[in-house]
């Protein structure tokens, strides 16, 4: 009994075997395709703000066909050369030759004192109405010959004038003469002493006469 006992307790272990056999066999199951779980946090939409950009327009530039300004180099100029030309002006020279004394009944005057005295035109302009004037400290009435003229001393000319004042009898006269011409003064000169004086050498024959200097 006990040998078939064991018989079906051997034959109920081989069958509960090959049950658990199959029961541990796990079929495959297909894969499951992934599908993506919404989250749950809500979506936030913002508007899109509409941007103007100004529009910018640019003007082309007008095409020129002006050619580039071209500055000529000056040359290099020479220094005028030196010439003899001199600035025109005036300039005379005075001389009183000699002075002397005597009566002019013809005026009615007692004595009076006599200067001869030479204008030199050294300058570059003529000398239109040239004149002498002389004056004497010890002078009384005026004289009609104590001013000379001409009418024009030109340049490189000379002219001698006899000039005639009121002087006191026997006194020592010292005498001055101006030279003008158009009333301008140019010189001035004088003598100090016309007393009882001759001039020197003979009286002048050339009086009141325009010629070229002379040494």
């Amino acid at each position: 009994m006990s040998s078939t006992f064991s018989r079906i307790v051997l034959a109920c272990s081989l069958m509960l075997i090959l049950s658990a056999c199959d029961a541990w066999t796990v079929s495959p199951q297909p894969f499951p395709v992934w599908t993506a779980i919404p989250s749950r946090t809500p979506g936030i939409v913002t508007a899109t703000p509409n941007i103007v950009i100004p529009t910018m327009t640019v003007s082309p530039l007008p095409a020129t066909n002006t050619p580039p300004a071209i500055t000529d180099t000056p040359s290099a100029t020479l220094p005028p050369s030196a010439t003899n030309t001199r600035t025109p002006f005036k300039e005379i020279r005075v001389e009183i030759l000699g002075c002397n004394t005597g009566f002019d009944v013809s005026h009615g005057m007692g004595e009076v004192t006599n200067a001869y005295v030479v204008l030199r035109n050294t300058g570059t302009l003529d000398l239109p109405n040239s004149c002498g004037l002389l004056r004497a400290v010890d002078e009384d009435r005026e004289h009609p010959d104590k001013t000379r003229c001409v009418d024009n001393l030109p340049a490189g000319y000379q002219v001698t004038l006899k000039l005639t004042v009121d002087s006191t009898y026997k006194q020592d006269t010292i005498i001055q003469v101006d030279v003008s011409s158009e009333a301008v003064l140019l010189a001035r000169v004088d003598k100090q002493s016309c007393r009882d004086l001759d001039i020197v050498g003979p009286i002048p024959g050339d009086i009141g006469v325009v010629k070229p200097i002379t040494p």
